[in-house]
């Protein structure tokens, strides 16, 4: 698997765990089904993180996600955009820990992913051979502009034009 972020690749700190066995690691990655009992034995020091389908409900993921420092959105196809969706919900929910986004997506959608609020990509090993991380850096800063309020960096077409406005007097 591949990770990385607006500025290239990175090393991944986070285990993934098998089950709910978060013994002896300090940044554990579990599925959301054994979520609850590594909650229960989390250490005082320790990380945990949580892998979630993009249809979660976020009225069940709400509820944790003060106690978690990651959470991996699993996207089962690049055409299957609710992951997308999901980020935009699990950030207006208050959740400032790390956001990725894993799975088989392509460099097209890496400014989407990163305006709904995602930190970073995991990508399979086939998806990162297809396009190569120039590719995906390139895609990021493809979309400069956006029409929607409360995407990304405040850059929406609309703010920006009442801006320029007040500023001309």
């Amino acid at each position: 698997m591949l990770l990385l972020d607006r500025s290239g690749t990175k090393t991944d700190v986070w285990t993934r765990s098998e089950g709910a066995a978060i013994d002896n690691l300090s940044h554990a990655l579990v599925d959301w089904e054994a979520l609850p009992e590594a909650l229960r034995q989390k250490a005082r020091d320790q990380r945990i993180g949580v892998t979630v389908p993009n249809h979660i409900r976020i009225a069940e993921l709400k509820l944790v996600l003060r106690q978690l420092s990651l959470v991996s959105v699993a996207f089962p196809a690049f055409s299957d955009g609710r992951g997308f969706s999901l980020a935009k919900l699990i950030r207006n929910h208050g959740f400032t820990g790390t956001l990725r986004a894993t799975g088989p997506l392509i460099a097209d959608q890496f400014a989407y992913a990163l305006s709904c609020g995602f930190d970073e990509i995991e990508l399979p090993e086939t998806s990162a051979a297809r396009q190569p991380v120039e590719q995906w850096l390139t895609a990021a800063d493809r979309i400069s502009h956006g029409y929607q309020r409360g995407y990304g960096d405040n850059r929406n077409i609309l703010d920006q034009r009442r801006a320029a406005r007040a500023a001309a007097g």
